[in-house]
């Protein structure tokens, strides 16, 4: 069984990976709408990444005799400047989730919760792989530019970026 502040903090862990995914969902959306095919294949597969990063804790956290709970989300955002800010935006996302990780992490070494900690190593590198991922795009919308070729290009890079790098680590639930 978990300690109640383990419980709440994954718990609260579970609002931040069902955010993400939502806000993914968000931003394909908005690519599909203003032609970045490519871009929005990406994001929409990120949303599903970050719903099974969410399960993982959830199932996680219920077989370890504890609750999980599903979160309330509040609304993502809808509409973005351009997709150079879009990916910053991700970018200071994944970093907010890369702390709250870290915290999580630091806790469960405070409480002892060596088992949680162990869990938590998969989430540390998959969020060093995250970060390191869309600072490679950002490096590549400076590298070729705004313009309408350049962000052509862009669009078809960042597609060919889909299932690279970051593991779902899931194994079937049932």
């Amino acid at each position: 069984m978990l300690s109640k502040s383990i419980e709440k903090a994954l718990n609260n862990q579970i609002t931040l990976e069902a955010y993400a995914s939502f806000y993914y969902l968000s931003m394909a959306s908005w690519c599909d709408t203003q032609g970045y095919v490519g871009t929005s294949k990406f994001l929409y597969s990120h949303a599903d990444e970050e719903k099974m990063h969410m399960l993982k804790i959830f199932h996680f956290i219920n077989d370890s005799g504890s609750h999980a709970l599903t979160p309330s989300i509040k609304e993502v955002p809808h509409q973005f400047k351009s997709l150079k800010y879009l990916f910053q935006d991700v970018l200071k996302h994944e970093q907010l989730v890369s702390k709250s990780i870290n915290q999580l992490v630091g806790l469960c070494l405070q409480e002892k919760d060596y088992s949680t900690y162990n869990f938590l190593q998969w989430y540390v590198s998959e969020q060093h792989e995250e970060e390191k991922l869309i600072k490679t795009i950002l490096d590549k919308i400076k590298l070729i530019g705004e313009t309408q070729p350049g962000m052509y290009m862009i669009d078809k890079e960042i597609e060919g970026m889909i299932g690279t790098g970051v593991d779902t680590g899931i194994s079937n639930p049932a």
